[in-house]
């Protein structure tokens, strides 16, 4: 039997490691692209009200949000 010796080499990411780094890359993307919508989505209703529907996918059924702001605008009284 060959004698067994310990070898310091890096090993290569395996499959699994490689589809989990991929994953990970897309989530972050998507997250990045959420916020992205949600700032724009807060900056509006800082500006004018925004109504949001939102439809149920299962029974159809049509939720409204409205969204206004309390902040009063910057003006010289």
């Amino acid at each position: 039997m060959p004698e067994k010796t310990e070898k310091t080499e890096k090993k290569k990411p395996t499959t699994d490691q490689e589809q989990m780094k991929k994953r990970l890359e897309m989530l972050d993307k998507r997250l990045d692209n959420i916020d992205s919508q949600v700032t724009a989505l807060v900056e509006r209703v800082m500006r004018q009200p925004v109504t949001i529907e939102v439809a149920c996918p299962k029974c159809g059924s049509v939720v409204q949000v409205m969204l206004t702001s309390n902040v009063r605008s910057s003006g010289k009284s």
